[in-house]
C-alpha cells in the first residue's frame, strides 16, 4: 500500500523523563513494522516532550491496536503517549 497522509500518524509523548522511553515506544512501532519516517524530541528540566510521525500502511496491527499497544507502552515508562491519523491532526491544526 502506497504512503498517503491517511496512512501516516503523529505520535506524541509526554512525561517526566526517564531511561527507556524511546525504547518502548520504537520497540512497539518496530514490532508493529511501523516506519518512522521522522521523530523530534526535548528535555525541558526533567519534562520529556517527543512527536513522531510515522507511516503505518504496512503495520500489522490496525490503527485502535496500535494505539491500545502504544498507550500500554507509556504506562510502563511513566508517560502519557497519543496518536492520531495525520490527516486529522493536519485538520485540527490548520490556521
Amino acid at each position: 500500500m502506497a504512503e498517503t497522509a491517511s496512512n501516516r500518524i503523529v505520535i506524541t509523548v509526554l512525561g517526566e523523563n526517564r531511561p527507556g522511553i524511546v525504547a518502548g515506544v520504537t520497540r512497539v512501532l518496530g514490532e508493529a513494522n511501523v516506519d518512522i519516517r521522522d521523530i523530534t524530541q526535548s528535555i525541558l528540566e526533567d519534562i520529556f516532550t517527543m512527536t513522531m510521525l510515522a507511516d503505518c500502511s504496512e503495520s500489522t496491527l490496525d490503527f485502535t491496536d496500535l494505539q491500545e499497544a502504544l498507550v500500554q507502552a507509556g504506562e510502563l515508562s511513566g508517560v502519557t503517549v497519543n496518536i492520531q491519523r495525520e490527516d486529522v491532526f493536519n485538520f485540527m491544526y490548520r490556521l
